[in-house]
């Protein structure tokens, strides 16, 4: 396979001395950088003539910045004595003038300044020098104001693109304060973050967000509404994405195909770092490929060691790119402090300096190359077969699914002689077929005796058949937004109970309510009747779930119990008890078209067949008549417990989804009884909840739409994966 070049060295240069933690500056056609302490180098990008040098600093420069004031290109240069604004086109037209470059000083005695940002609407300058940001006038020398209230020494601040009066400024207090720049009001300040201080922020102003990073590679991605109320959106670590990047490349790649320039295992998949943000910033991937011009949310991250690429939408790490790869030879192994633009042609240009080394070295990200790179990283972390909900293939003669459950007769008479024949038998003490119950045995009243006051006469024409379990729709209206107003609320208890579980039936017409003091509920849609009450628990239920045929539900419960019940009776007709299971059933349900019941308890994944009699002996009342049979049991890898499980009943399928409580997502292929593979750090909390795309009588979807599985997890939102890939889809909080 061809090696893919994605950084092209421009020009390396060497200092007198480390400038490793210096903001230098950098755009799409210049670039800027301290030389000899006190004077400055200006570069032009694509042209490697000798640069132009301006002096005028007393001090040694230590925060640059390049951006535009009044549709002019400016420098923006900062020493512990001056801070200094030059007209770069106004310098080189001196310069050939054969006249000294000078500019004009802004800002005077300010203390070491660290960080430097300006706004090219306001001409407003805003300089970090300690604990305190001054804001000064871009065009003449007017400090505006002096915001200060960070306990530590402030590392950037930055204008917000759509709001010209917001900046927000981070600091080694390890929190971010939002301000008012015209009343030098905090509008918003965070807690503390990180145990380490925060270096870099950047504004996403496509979504209205802002993103910050600290010297342990965590990043936070915030919204900022117009109230400034600001709510996390998102946390992501570096070193752990890194992890899980380079798992999903081992399991998918060998040493013979992988593509050149991605990070071996060998060179970083041994020992966990630190990776301190230095830089973040946004790009738009210019790809010919489809897969990735969907990704509108990608943003670069600077770091010690290279250039990451994420997708916020998913949280997911999509490239490394690293100083120090298997074909780059380049002047840094290891960078200080980056600084990033937008370049020509859609490439990406990075003035980088040494972390421990004098050298300062602008590299051009190759576009093109960076475009294979990319697509050969989609295309390579699909799974070699790829799995699918839809089956695409016939069972196999071993599966577990072929399994049947023996069908036993009733069992002759044993004929001992023939004076047992003549002997006079046992007889009942009551000679009925039928004996009426006691009442013992049925389901509490919830509501005390109400006589009926409004019956109304049956009408025997076509409009009164209509009613509201019968007058469902065949097909769902697409031309409506989906439910959004309540429409009926009641309450399940005279006690304060629990609902722990909710499901409505095939047909939609009835509602199954588990509740947490162990009975279960049975609504009609409409909730407009009293519902039938149905008690075989002694602790809170944990699922409900309908058949396929809709004649039977099950409720389990943390007994732990499982029970298959017939709506039209108050017994269950089918219990599975507790000397069958050692820990509570989390989630079961009905698999494989109603053959096979679906449990997990404890680490365990069960799979029994089950045959329902709903006929009783009245004699023998307590002796049930339907039976099961566990035919195959799968464990969990890291032999967690499950917290959630799902699988598609509504038609065949081999696939069943586990989550466990390390967090990973677990797929098994039932036909080939094993798992097919696992998704590692799903969310950062046990995922709590798994739910499939299992089809729906009332509309029809594109096939692949059922490859599409959500999981939840408490304060980690909602995330949409595809089963095809293994891979996030989509991110919601």
């Amino acid at each position: 396979m061809a090696a893919v070049q994605y950084f092209i060295e421009r020009f390396s240069v060497t200092c007198n001395k480390p400038m490793s933690h210096l903001q230098l500056a950098c755009c799409s056609s210049h670039c800027a950088l301290p030389w000899q302490d006190k004077s400055i180098r200006i570069y032009e990008n694509n042209n490697l003539e000798p640069p132009l040098e301006l002096t005028g600093h007393h001090g040694d420069v230590s925060a640059m910045v390049i951006g535009t004031v009044r549709d002019r290109l400016v420098l923006c240069s900062a020493s512990e004595d001056y801070v200094i604004v030059w007209d770069i086109d106004r310098c080189y037209r001196r310069i050939r003038e054969g006249v000294s470059a000078s500019g004009t000083v802004v800002g005077t005695l300010l203390g070491k300044v660290e960080h430097l940002s300006l706004c090219p609407q306001s001409a407003r300058l805003a300089a970090c020098s300690g604990s305190r940001v001054f804001l000064l006038n871009a065009e003449r020398e007017d400090v505006l104001g002096v915001l200060k209230a960070h306990l530590g020494p402030v590392t950037a601040s930055e204008f917000c693109p759509w709001d010209v009066n917001l900046l927000i400024s981070i600091s080694e207090d390890r929190t971010f304060k939002i301000w008012d720049v015209k009343k030098g009001d905090i509008l918003f300040e965070s807690a503390v973050l990180s145990a380490y201080p925060l270096l870099s922020l950047f504004f996403l102003e496509q979504s209205s967000q802002f993103i910050t990073g600290s010297g342990d590679g965590q990043l936070w991605c915030y919204t900022l509404p117009v109230d400034h109320k600001c709510r996390l959106v998102t946390k992501l670590d570096l070193s752990k994405l890194e992890q899980k990047y380079e798992r999903n490349h081992r399991k998918t790649s060998s040493p013979q195909n992988s593509p050149d320039g991605m990070i071996g295992n060998e060179v970083r998949g041994t020992v966990e770092t630190t990776k301190p943000v230095l830089k973040i910033w946004a790009q738009k991937l210019h790809s010919s490929h489809a897969s990735l011009q969907q990704r509108t949310s990608c943003v670069w991250i600077g770091s010690s060691d290279g250039l990451y690429l994420l997708d916020l939408d998913t949280s997911e790490l999509l490239m490394i790119l690293p100083l120090k790869g298997i074909i780059s030879d380049l002047s840094i192994s290891m960078a200080g402090s980056w600084a990033v633009t937008n370049g020509l042609g859609g490439n990406m240009c990075c003035l980088v300096t040494s972390l421990f080394g004098t050298s300062v070295t602008l590299l051009e990200v190759n576009s093109a190359g960076l475009d294979e790179l990319c697509f050969r990283m989609a295309m390579g972390f699909s799974v070699d077969e790829q799995l699918s909900v839809v089956p695409s293939s016939p069972l196999m003669t071993m599966s577990p699914l072929n399994a049947e459950l023996a069908k036993h007769g009733r069992k002759p008479q044993k004929k001992i002689g023939v004076s047992c024949q003549k002997s006079v038998k046992d007889q009942a003490l009551v000679f009925h077929t039928q004996v009426k119950s006691s009442g013992y045995n049925t389901a509490p009243h919830r509501t005390m005796f109400r006589p009926k006051t409004s019956v109304k006469k049956k009408s025997n024409s076509a409009s009164a058949t209509s009613t509201n379990t019968k007058g469902l729709l065949s097909e769902y209206p697409s031309h409506l937004e989906a439910p959004s107003m309540p429409y009926a609320h009641i309450t399940v208890s005279t006690t304060p109970t629990p609902v722990s579980s909710l499901q409505f039936s095939g047909n939609g017409k009835q509602i199954a309510c588990g509740l947490g003091d162990g009975s279960v509920l049975l609504y009609n849609s409409s909730l407009t009747s009293n519902p039938a009450v149905y008690t075989g628990h002694s602790k809170a239920v944990n699922t409900v779930c309908w058949s396929h045929s809709k004649q039977w539900f099950l409720s389990t419960s943390e007994d732990p119990t499982l029970c298959i019940w017939s709506p039209n009776a108050s017994e269950p007709v089918l219990t599975m008890g507790d000397d069958q299971f050692a820990k509570p059933i989390r989630s079961a349900q009905f698999y494989y078209l109603d053959k096979f019941l679906l449990l997990a308890s404890g680490s365990n994944l069960m799979l029994y067949l089950y045959h329902l009699d709903t006929t009783r002996d009245d004699i023998k009342r307590y002796k049930q008549r339907s039976k099961c049979k566990l035919t195959s049991k799968f464990n969990m890898k890291s032999g967690t417990d499950i917290t959630s499980m799902s699988a598609i009943n509504d038609f065949y399928s081999y696939i069943v989804l586990a989550a466990g409580a390390d967090r990973t997502i677990q797929v098994f292929d039932m036909n080939q009884g094993c798992m097919a593979t696992q998704i590692p750090d799903a969310h950062c909390r046990a995922v709590h909840l798994l739910t499939q795309n299992k089809g729906s009588a009332f509309c029809t979807q594109a096939l692949e739409s059922y490859n599409l599985f959500l999981s939840s997890a408490i304060t980690d939102g909602l995330k949409l994966w595809d089963l095809r890939t293994a891979r996030l889809h989509l991110k919601h909080k």
